[in-house]
Protein backbone atom coordinates (compact mmCIF):
# COMPACT_ATOMS: atom_id res chain seq x y z
CA UNK A 1 0.00 0.00 0.00
CA UNK A 2 1.43 3.18 -0.81
CA UNK A 3 1.36 6.62 1.50
CA UNK A 4 2.17 9.97 0.42
CA UNK A 5 1.34 13.00 2.32
CA UNK A 6 0.40 16.59 0.11
CA UNK A 7 0.61 18.72 2.87
CA UNK A 8 2.69 18.70 5.91
CA UNK A 9 -0.23 19.23 7.60
CA UNK A 10 -2.23 16.44 6.15
CA UNK A 11 -1.90 12.67 4.71
CA UNK A 12 -3.73 11.56 1.47
CA UNK A 13 -3.48 8.11 1.54
CA UNK A 14 -2.39 5.92 -1.90
CA UNK A 15 -2.23 2.47 -2.47
CA UNK A 16 -1.53 0.39 -5.58
CA UNK A 17 -4.98 -1.03 -5.77
CA UNK A 18 -6.31 2.73 -7.08
CA UNK A 19 -7.10 3.50 -3.08
CA UNK A 20 -7.57 7.67 -2.17
CA UNK A 21 -8.77 8.57 0.48
CA UNK A 22 -9.09 11.71 2.46
CA UNK A 23 -6.82 13.91 4.67
CA UNK A 24 -6.38 13.80 8.55
CA UNK A 25 -4.25 15.77 11.13
CA UNK A 26 -1.35 13.75 13.45
CA UNK A 27 -3.67 13.25 16.35
CA UNK A 28 -5.57 10.20 14.38
CA UNK A 29 -1.96 8.76 13.03
CA UNK A 30 -2.68 5.53 14.90
CA UNK A 31 -6.58 5.44 13.46
CA UNK A 32 -5.32 6.21 10.33
CA UNK A 33 -2.68 3.24 10.25
CA UNK A 34 -5.82 0.74 11.82
CA UNK A 35 -8.36 2.01 9.20
CA UNK A 36 -5.59 1.71 6.03
CA UNK A 37 -5.23 -1.69 6.90
CA UNK A 38 -8.86 -2.65 7.25
CA UNK A 39 -9.36 -1.16 4.33
CA UNK A 40 -6.33 -2.90 1.95
CA UNK A 41 -7.64 -6.14 3.69
CA UNK A 42 -11.14 -4.94 2.61
CA UNK A 43 -10.16 -4.67 -1.17
CA UNK A 44 -7.83 -7.15 -1.18
CA UNK A 45 -10.59 -9.53 0.26
CA UNK A 46 -13.60 -8.18 -1.84
CA UNK A 47 -11.14 -7.95 -5.57
CA UNK A 48 -9.39 -11.04 -4.79
CA UNK A 49 -11.60 -13.06 -7.61
CA UNK A 50 -10.60 -10.77 -9.94
CA UNK A 51 -6.65 -11.44 -8.93
CA UNK A 52 -6.90 -14.70 -9.63
CA UNK A 53 -8.42 -14.37 -12.55
CA UNK A 54 -5.56 -12.13 -13.90
CA UNK A 55 -3.08 -14.47 -12.60
CA UNK A 56 -4.28 -17.38 -14.14
CA UNK A 57 -4.57 -15.44 -17.46
CA UNK A 58 -0.86 -14.56 -17.13
CA UNK A 59 0.36 -17.87 -15.78
CA UNK A 60 2.47 -20.00 -18.22
CA UNK A 61 0.27 -23.11 -18.53
CA UNK A 62 -2.74 -20.80 -19.89
CA UNK A 63 -6.14 -19.69 -18.29
CA UNK A 64 -7.80 -22.84 -18.21
CA UNK A 65 -4.92 -25.18 -17.52
CA UNK A 66 -4.38 -22.74 -14.33
CA UNK A 67 -8.10 -23.39 -12.69
CA UNK A 68 -10.33 -21.01 -15.24
CA UNK A 69 -12.99 -20.18 -13.15
CA UNK A 70 -13.04 -22.86 -10.33
CA UNK A 71 -11.34 -21.91 -7.10
CA UNK A 72 -11.16 -18.41 -7.32
CA UNK A 73 -10.88 -17.93 -3.90
CA UNK A 74 -7.75 -20.21 -3.79
CA UNK A 75 -4.98 -18.25 -1.38
CA UNK A 76 -7.02 -16.16 -0.17
CA UNK A 77 -5.67 -16.92 3.51
CA UNK A 78 -1.75 -15.58 2.19
CA UNK A 79 -3.68 -11.92 1.19
CA UNK A 80 -5.31 -12.06 3.96
CA UNK A 81 -2.68 -12.73 6.49
CA UNK A 82 0.14 -10.60 4.40
CA UNK A 83 -2.45 -7.29 4.03
CA UNK A 84 -2.21 -5.81 7.17
CA UNK A 85 1.15 -5.95 8.22
CA UNK A 86 2.26 -4.97 4.72
CA UNK A 87 -0.20 -1.92 4.64
CA UNK A 88 1.80 -1.16 8.19
CA UNK A 89 4.90 -1.33 7.29
CA UNK A 90 4.80 1.39 4.47
CA UNK A 91 2.86 3.79 6.30
CA UNK A 92 5.47 3.61 9.37
CA UNK A 93 8.23 3.36 7.12
CA UNK A 94 7.23 6.29 4.66
CA UNK A 95 6.31 8.60 7.97
CA UNK A 96 9.70 7.57 9.37
CA UNK A 97 11.57 8.47 6.41
CA UNK A 98 9.38 11.56 5.22
CA UNK A 99 10.58 12.96 9.16
CA UNK A 100 14.21 12.37 8.54
CA UNK A 101 14.47 14.30 5.28
CA UNK A 102 12.66 16.81 6.68
CA UNK A 103 12.36 19.89 4.56
CA UNK A 104 10.46 23.25 4.58
CA UNK A 105 7.22 23.24 3.48
CA UNK A 106 7.52 25.26 0.76
CA UNK A 107 10.65 23.90 -0.82
CA UNK A 108 11.23 22.60 -4.16
CA UNK A 109 11.92 19.59 -2.73
CA UNK A 110 9.04 18.10 -1.23
CA UNK A 111 8.12 16.11 -4.11
CA UNK A 112 11.42 14.48 -3.97
CA UNK A 113 11.23 14.16 -0.33
CA UNK A 114 7.82 12.31 -1.19
CA UNK A 115 8.78 9.99 -3.74
CA UNK A 116 11.78 9.06 -2.01
CA UNK A 117 9.97 8.21 1.37
CA UNK A 118 7.08 6.22 -0.72
CA UNK A 119 10.02 4.05 -2.61
CA UNK A 120 11.38 3.63 1.05
CA UNK A 121 8.23 2.64 2.16
CA UNK A 122 7.50 0.09 -0.82
CA UNK A 123 11.27 -1.77 -0.29
CA UNK A 124 10.55 -2.66 3.27
CA UNK A 125 6.89 -2.96 2.48
CA UNK A 126 7.81 -5.83 -0.67
CA UNK A 127 9.64 -8.19 2.61
CA UNK A 128 6.21 -8.47 3.59
CA UNK A 129 4.12 -8.51 0.47
CA UNK A 130 6.45 -10.43 -1.84
CA UNK A 131 6.26 -14.09 0.33
CA UNK A 132 2.37 -13.33 0.45
CA UNK A 133 2.70 -12.76 -2.99
CA UNK A 134 4.39 -15.77 -3.89
CA UNK A 135 1.92 -18.25 -1.85
CA UNK A 136 -1.00 -16.57 -2.87
CA UNK A 137 0.05 -16.63 -6.87
CA UNK A 138 1.25 -20.76 -6.66
CA UNK A 139 -2.05 -21.12 -4.81
CA UNK A 140 -4.58 -19.17 -7.43
CA UNK A 141 -2.93 -21.56 -10.30
CA UNK A 142 -3.11 -24.99 -8.23
CA UNK A 143 -6.53 -24.78 -6.45
CA UNK A 144 -6.34 -28.14 -5.16
CA UNK A 145 -3.08 -27.28 -3.22
CA UNK A 146 -3.72 -25.46 0.18
CA UNK A 147 -2.03 -22.49 1.18
CA UNK A 148 -0.05 -23.84 4.06
CA UNK A 149 1.36 -26.90 1.97
CA UNK A 150 2.12 -24.37 -0.79
CA UNK A 151 4.32 -22.28 2.15
CA UNK A 152 5.96 -25.30 3.57
CA UNK A 153 7.09 -26.85 -0.03
CA UNK A 154 8.55 -23.38 -1.31
CA UNK A 155 10.89 -23.50 1.89
CA UNK A 156 11.67 -27.00 1.82
CA UNK A 157 12.44 -27.16 -1.90
CA UNK A 158 13.97 -23.92 -2.13
CA UNK A 159 14.60 -21.97 0.98
CA UNK A 160 14.21 -18.72 1.83
CA UNK A 161 15.16 -17.14 -0.86
CA UNK A 162 12.02 -19.05 -2.54
CA UNK A 163 9.89 -16.64 -0.55
CA UNK A 164 11.21 -13.50 -2.21
CA UNK A 165 11.05 -14.89 -5.68
CA UNK A 166 10.62 -11.60 -8.01
CA UNK A 167 11.17 -9.38 -5.35
CA UNK A 168 12.71 -6.75 -7.75
CA UNK A 169 9.78 -7.17 -10.36
CA UNK A 170 7.06 -5.90 -7.28
CA UNK A 171 9.41 -3.20 -5.69
CA UNK A 172 9.88 -1.78 -9.47
CA UNK A 173 6.08 -2.46 -10.04
CA UNK A 174 5.03 -0.72 -6.68
CA UNK A 175 7.90 2.38 -6.67
CA UNK A 176 6.08 3.35 -9.71
CA UNK A 177 2.87 3.55 -8.27
CA UNK A 178 4.04 5.47 -5.50
CA UNK A 179 5.78 7.84 -7.49
CA UNK A 180 2.31 9.11 -8.92
CA UNK A 181 1.54 13.10 -7.67
CA UNK A 182 -1.84 13.37 -6.26
CA UNK A 183 -3.83 16.51 -4.72
CA UNK A 184 -6.09 17.04 -1.93
CA UNK A 185 -9.67 17.64 -3.07
CA UNK A 186 -13.25 16.52 -2.18
CA UNK A 187 -12.85 13.01 -1.42
CA UNK A 188 -15.21 11.03 -3.71
CA UNK A 189 -13.93 13.71 -6.50
CA UNK A 190 -10.12 11.90 -5.39
CA UNK A 191 -11.84 7.91 -5.81
CA UNK A 192 -13.47 9.11 -9.51
CA UNK A 193 -10.30 10.59 -10.43
CA UNK A 194 -8.50 8.23 -9.01
CA UNK A 195 -10.54 5.69 -10.60
CA UNK A 196 -9.53 6.72 -14.04
CA UNK A 197 -5.77 7.65 -13.42
CA UNK A 198 -5.25 3.93 -11.79
CA UNK A 199 -6.82 2.15 -14.71
CA UNK A 200 -4.70 3.70 -17.00
CA UNK A 201 -1.66 3.75 -14.76
CA UNK A 202 -2.84 -0.37 -14.23
CA UNK A 203 -2.51 -0.83 -17.61
CA UNK A 204 0.79 1.02 -18.45
CA UNK A 205 2.32 -1.71 -15.86
CA UNK A 206 1.11 -4.30 -16.51
CA UNK A 207 3.87 -6.22 -18.55
CA UNK A 208 5.86 -5.51 -15.38
CA UNK A 209 3.10 -7.69 -13.42
CA UNK A 210 3.21 -9.97 -16.37
CA UNK A 211 7.39 -10.61 -15.75
CA UNK A 212 6.17 -10.54 -11.67
CA UNK A 213 3.93 -13.48 -11.81
CA UNK A 214 5.98 -15.21 -14.56
CA UNK A 215 9.13 -15.16 -12.15
CA UNK A 216 7.16 -16.28 -8.94
CA UNK A 217 5.41 -19.33 -10.97
CA UNK A 218 8.54 -20.28 -12.51
CA UNK A 219 9.47 -23.85 -12.01
CA UNK A 220 12.67 -23.33 -9.36
CA UNK A 221 16.14 -23.51 -11.20
CA UNK A 222 14.88 -22.68 -14.26
CA UNK A 223 15.96 -19.00 -16.17
CA UNK A 224 13.34 -17.09 -15.31
CA UNK A 225 13.07 -18.41 -11.76
CA UNK A 226 16.54 -16.34 -11.77
CA UNK A 227 14.80 -13.00 -11.03
CA UNK A 228 15.58 -11.21 -14.47
CA UNK A 229 12.57 -8.52 -15.27
CA UNK A 230 13.99 -8.30 -19.05
CA UNK A 231 14.62 -11.63 -19.53
CA UNK A 232 10.98 -12.60 -18.22
CA UNK A 233 9.53 -9.76 -20.41
CA UNK A 234 11.25 -11.09 -23.39
CA UNK A 235 10.45 -14.94 -22.78
CA UNK A 236 7.11 -13.44 -22.52
CA UNK A 237 7.31 -11.10 -25.83
CA UNK A 238 9.01 -14.35 -27.78
CA UNK A 239 6.27 -16.85 -26.90
CA UNK A 240 2.85 -15.20 -27.02
CA UNK A 241 3.93 -11.87 -28.15
CA UNK A 242 2.36 -8.39 -27.54
CA UNK A 243 -0.92 -9.70 -26.47
CA UNK A 244 1.21 -12.28 -23.57
CA UNK A 245 2.68 -8.77 -21.94
CA UNK A 246 -0.74 -7.45 -21.22
CA UNK A 247 -2.10 -10.78 -20.15
CA UNK A 248 -4.96 -10.00 -17.52
CA UNK A 249 -5.12 -5.89 -18.29
CA UNK A 250 -8.36 -6.16 -18.28
CA UNK A 251 -9.22 -7.76 -15.06
CA UNK A 252 -6.07 -5.60 -13.34
CA UNK A 253 -7.59 -2.35 -14.31
CA UNK A 254 -10.94 -3.03 -12.64
CA UNK A 255 -9.64 -4.38 -9.57
CA UNK A 256 -7.45 -1.46 -9.50
CA UNK A 257 -10.63 1.08 -10.33
CA UNK A 258 -12.84 -0.63 -8.19
CA UNK A 259 -10.61 -0.60 -5.56
CA UNK A 260 -10.18 3.13 -5.03
CA UNK A 261 -14.21 3.18 -3.92
CA UNK A 262 -13.81 0.16 -1.60
CA UNK A 263 -10.98 1.47 0.12
CA UNK A 264 -11.96 4.70 0.79
CA UNK A 265 -16.02 3.78 1.73
CA UNK A 266 -13.70 0.85 3.99
CA UNK A 267 -10.91 3.32 5.58
CA UNK A 268 -13.83 6.35 5.93
CA UNK A 269 -16.05 4.08 7.90
CA UNK A 270 -13.21 2.13 10.38
CA UNK A 271 -11.44 5.48 11.01
CA UNK A 272 -14.57 7.23 12.18
CA UNK A 273 -15.35 4.32 14.21
CA UNK A 274 -12.27 4.19 16.29
CA UNK A 275 -12.21 8.01 16.42
CA UNK A 276 -15.39 7.78 18.04
CA UNK A 277 -14.37 5.07 20.04
CA UNK A 278 -11.32 7.04 21.45
CA UNK A 279 -13.69 10.22 22.40
CA UNK A 280 -15.45 7.97 24.36
CA UNK A 281 -13.10 6.45 26.24
CA UNK A 282 -12.52 8.51 29.61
Amino acid sequence: MGLRPADPRLITWTDSRGGVCGAMDRPGFTASLVAGGVAGVAVDLILFPLDTIKTRLQSPQGFNKAGGFHGIYAGVPSAAIGSFPNAAAFFITYEYVKWFLHTDSSSYLMPVKHMLAASAGEVVACLIRVPSEVVKQRAQVSASSRTFHIFSNILYTEGVQGLYRGYKSTVLREALWSWRQDHVVDCWQSAVCGAFAGGFAAAVTTPLDVAKTRIMLAKAGSSTASGNVLSALHGVWRTHGLSGLFAGVFPRMAAISLGGFIFLGAYEQTRSLLLEVGRERP
